[in-house]
């Protein structure tokens, strides 16, 4: 399994972890039972290939993370969608967002500029190009605001 798409099952399941309101290790707990995973296959090809313990040690620390500091994370996601309340913005796309921002403040091992770029990719699987803008627009000016750069994807 990519990293992608590693990251991209800790994005499904930090939405539903605040999609109800439960304890994301519960959740991935129930997600990764080998009959649960397996039965997932079928329905998606991101599915096919379950993650190596590497790989599960990062979605756990990712979801993790994000659950642990979301007050703070959504206030960065709120302070850079300028012109947005934060209940406004869908559900995937603060997961994304999400997802981005946790690994650029909390998880030193992942370059900010892959976080991003990463973030910007997934989003076009799950979001219009007007979201995609949004979600990019967002993290570039946390990065300009908070990093002190002009990066931007």
């Amino acid at each position: 399994m990519t990293r992608t798409n590693a990251r991209e099952l800790a994005i499904q399941l930090s939405f539903a972890a605040a999609a109800t309101g439960e304890d994301p290790r519960a959740i991935l707990d129930r997600f990764f039972d080998e009959e649960h995973y397996a039965s997932l296959a079928a329905e998606d090809a991101l599915y096919q290939e379950r993650p190596d313990e590497a790989q599960l040690d990062y979605i756990r620390r990712l979801t993790t993370l994000i659950e642990e500091n979301r007050a703070e994370i959504d206030a960065y996601i709120s302070r850079y969608a300028k012109g947005w309340k934060i209940e406004r913005i869908s559900r995937t796309a603060l997961a994304v967002l999400r997802c981005a921002l946790c690994e650029i403040l909390y998880m030193d091992d992942i370059p900010d500029a892959a976080a991003i770029n990463e973030a910007v990719e997934l989003a076009k699987g799950y979001d219009e190009p007007d979201t995609v803008a949004f979600v990019n627009g967002v993290l570039g000016g946390f990065m300009r605001g908070e990093k002190n750069t002009g990066a931007e994807k």
